[in-house]
């Protein structure tokens, strides 16, 4: 559709997953205008289960991606 060989599509989109992958490793949101953003949520420390023995245990708390669509990408699915 863009009339770009492979490899030129294959390099526009492996720099721009580069790109939002070092954004968010500095804690940056990126948003896509029409499309969503991708952001760095915060997750709390939890107890747990070991499920093989059932002991407890305390999983930490952790950063990890997360994704928002917008409305129109909502719409566009559900359409």
């Amino acid at each position: 559709k863009t009339g770009l060989k492979k490899s030129q599509a294959s390099l526009a989109v492996d720099t721009l997953l580069e790109s939002i992958q070092q954004a968010l490793q500095n804690s940056d949101n990126v948003q896509l205008l029409g499309f969503g953003t991708f952001e760095v949520r915060e997750r709390a420390a939890r107890e747990g289960r070991n499920p093989s023995t059932g002991k407890s245990l305390i999983i930490p708390a952790k950063k990890a991606p997360a994704f928002k669509a917008r409305k129109v990408l909502k719409e566009a699915v559900n359409n």
